[in-house]
């Protein structure tokens, strides 16, 4: 039997333009499980492993202050995103059965996750997609009393995770509580990891997922590709190979886009991201700096420049 995931996913708002995409994307993920904590209307096609609990931000807000025994209060949803060490111990009552608990965004597209998440990979205690730094994208968290509760370890997370305001929780706080010194030789670090259990079996492994990122692509050089295609739960990019999944923070939005990739973000120049007759996800579809296309529309289009024609 495959160990079971959960993803624990709060979000308060309104769903994003492509989270139809990203829904079925899940839904070729069968054996691993979203659980959303929710404001938004719950979709009408949303695929079974993944679920909602409707509650209002303010009653959100109140279980965690609760949960934490902290004062939690925050004009800003996007501050939940402060609590993502403590997913698992603030929502413990939906972990039995499961083997992992994680944490992600929803400005993703997954491919086959199971065709990572081996049974060696699902061996450690945590697991990243980035080498050097907790991903928040998508991270994993053994589902044991230690690994629920160690949030704890993190010094002063009482008052970091009060605050109104975004404060690096997951990809700082918890990777310095997970990774340590870096700058420790391999032989020493490894020594330290035996006498600290908290920085011991975790895997940080680079998944190349974001594209335009700080990191170079895997060949060296900053050319990530430009067209992703998903088809029937795989997730390919024009070579060929198979990715985990694509996160497309870079071509949303220029807030953490670096200046070598210029100052407006792909997506904040198109007039639409999807074209509204574009309804049937079945046969697969295109993620590229044109937004979501279908796959015979993104072949066609393969050679033309971020620069030609309009997408539509």
């Amino acid at each position: 039997m495959p160990k079971k995931i959960l993803f624990l996913m709060p979000y308060f708002g309104c769903f994003p333009e492509w989270f139809r995409f990203y829904l079925e994307s899940c839904r070729w993920n069968s054996t691993i499980d979203w659980l959303f904590f929710t404001d938004c209307p719950v979709p009408e096609d949303a695929p079974p492993n993944v679920r909602f609990v409707s509650i209002s931000f303010q009653d959100y807000q109140q279980l965690v202050s609760d949960r934490l025994g902290i004062h939690f209060r925050t004009s800003s949803s996007y501050t939940v995103c402060n609590l993502r060490p403590a997913y698992g111990w603030i929502h413990q009552e939906y972990l039995d059965g499961y083997d992992y608990f994680g944490f992600g965004d929803v400005d993703v597209i997954y491919g086959d996750l199971r065709a990572f998440y081996t049974d060696s990979v699902l061996s450690h205690n945590t697991i990243s997609t980035h080498r050097d730094r907790v991903s928040g994208h998508l991270f994993l968290i053994k589902n044991t009393e230690q690994w629920i509760n160690a949030f704890r370890k993190i010094p002063n997370w009482q008052e970091l995770m009060s605050q109104p305001t975004n404060v690096p929780m997951d990809e700082g706080y918890f990777t310095k509580l997970l990774c340590g010194r870096k700058r420790l030789p391999p032989a020493l670090r490894n020594l330290w990891g035996t006498v600290d259990s908290y920085k011991h079996r975790h895997l940080f492994q680079e998944r190349f997922s974001t594209v335009l990122s700080d990191r170079p692509w895997m060949d060296g050089s900053y050319n990530y590709p430009e067209q992703w295609s998903w088809y029937r739960g795989k997730l390919t990019v024009e070579t060929g190979q198979e990715l985990m999944y694509l996160h497309f923070m870079n071509w949303k939005s220029s807030r953490y886009l670096r200046k070598r990739y210029g100052d407006l973000a792909a997506w904040e120049a198109l007039p639409r991201l999807i074209d509204p007759d574009f309804t049937d996800l079945s046969q697969g579809f295109c993620i590229s700096p044109l937004g979501f296309t279908p796959l015979e529309v993104a072949d066609s289009r393969s050679e033309l420049s971020l620069f030609g024609s309009p997408s539509h």
